[in-house]
């Protein structure tokens, strides 16, 4: 449930209510009522927060509830998440897994940086190669690849030794520019066993995601924060979430000798599910909160209003401040927005890698990147600046970075190389 956004939210509780006649609907409380409310306790030494839940609850004690099964008529994401249940994975593995589901575009490709992801959970990129691996082997194969290269070979490989296998493999570039001659001379095939080859290629499914993931444009925020007479005020966006309750009649009848044993266990069953859902909703609220809450505490900086600056931040930093596991800080933070007075922001997009500058100092990664993309804007179009004169220029700034994180960085930052930049 932790991982559902506001609309899936809403969505998988009206299904509850109508699936589960002992669960019953009240009128919430106005939007001016819950503002009156006042916390007299707060932790934030600077601006405190002023939240209307209670802490949450241990590592451990929350899970089961938090992890409820999704609705019945479930979208093709969640499809993804829940063939991961195939698997023997660990918590940090699965979060991975989901991470990466979360960041597949409508084509059904990853639309960011395996790099970003690892950064996110303090990894190296080639420690998700496995976890990468496992994701592209759902179905449909493919799902989760980098390019189209990848797509198909991942779709082929069950037999590694094919032809189709080593023409993708090995002659990408004459495949795609059809340079069927230098195939032949190549693997020394016949025109008829490529053209076989070339057939089953063509069966491959290129866009895997096609017409199941739908586009994302729309952004509902999760949270609500602002503030008032200096304090920040978290708010979960539940508008359109009503308030459950738990129908006394069939509590009573559950509880009761008037039933026969069947209809009596059906309904203990019922009540027993919508008692779990109730807390399971407290519970989603009190994690999105905290995890909220740590956020502005971490990120002093950004949220006095100077947007552009991040402090170093990773999940696990969130996890052991509000004691959870790092799967619950990742699954909070997936796919959530939080309305702020300086506008909507994915929550993934306060977490950030590290630099150690030239004096030992540790900052953000972003603020690297701030500082390459101002050397490539202010550039002589008509001489860029190469990667390694950008890299002798950022250790000039105190930025003593590895000609691969250069490089790694204005991919990130959607920069072409110097020759595309080169305007005449």
């Amino acid at each position: 449930m932790l991982q559902l956004n506001s609309l899936s939210f809403e969505a998988y509780i009206l299904n509850e209510l109508e699936s589960n006649p002992v669960l019953e609907s009240v009128d919430q409380e106005t939007e001016t009522e819950q503002e009156t409310f006042e916390e007299e306790d707060n932790s934030l030494d600077m601006d405190p927060i002023d939240y209307d839940y209670e802490i949450i609850q241990p590592k451990g004690e929350q899970k089961n509830l938090l992890d409820l099964p999704l609705p019945d008529n479930p979208d093709f994401v969640e499809i993804l998440v829940k063939q991961l249940d195939d698997y023997s994975l660990s918590s940090l593995e699965r979060s991975l897994c989901e991470e990466i589901i979360w960041n597949i575009d409508e084509r059904g490709y990853l639309d960011i940086e395996l790099t970003m992801i690892a950064d996110r959970f303090d990894l190296n990129e080639e420690d998700l190669f496995p976890i990468l691996n496992i994701v592209q082997n759902l179905e449909p194969k493919g799902i989760g690849s980098r390019n189209l290269k990848e797509c198909l070979l991942v779709q082929l490989n069950e037999d590694i030794h094919s032809l189709p296998y080593l023409i993708v493999s090995e002659c990408y570039d004459d495949f795609i520019h059809k340079r069927f001659e230098k195939i032949e001379n190549y693997f020394k095939c016949t025109r008829d066993e490529l053209k076989a080859a070339l057939k089953q290629i063509g069966k491959l499914n290129p866009h895997p995601g096609e017409g199941k993931i739908t586009g994302r444009e729309t952004v509902i925020p999760d949270l609500i924060i602002y503030k008032r007479e200096g304090k920040w005020v978290i708010r979960t966006n539940d508008k359109g979430i009503p308030e459950l309750v738990i129908n006394e009649m069939y509590k009573d009848l559950s509880a009761g000798k008037s039933l026969v044993e069947k209809d009596k266990k059906y309904l203990k069953e019922r009540v027993e599910s919508a008692g779990m859902l109730i807390e399971a909703v407290k519970q989603r609220r009190h994690t999105l909160t905290a995890v909220m809450e740590s956020i502005i505490r971490r990120q002093p900086a950004f949220f006095n209003g100077d947007i552009e600056v991040l402090e170093p931040m990773k999940l696990q930093d969130i996890a052991d401040e509000i004691n959870v596991d790092i799967s619950t800080v990742s699954r909070s933070t997936r796919g959530k927005y939080v309305d702020t007075p300086f506008g909507i922001f994915e929550l993934k997009s306060f977490f950030t890698g590290t630099v150690e500058l030239g004096d030992g100092q540790v900052v953000s990664n972003r603020k690297a990147k701030k500082s390459l993309k101002e050397l490539i804007e202010n550039e002589d179009k008509k001489y860029p600046i190469t990667d390694e004169e950008i890299l002798a220029l950022m250790k000039d700034r105190g930025f003593p970075l590895a000609r691969r994180t250069i490089a790694k960085y204005r991919k990130q930052l959607n920069i072409p190389v110097a020759r595309l930049r080169r305007i005449i």
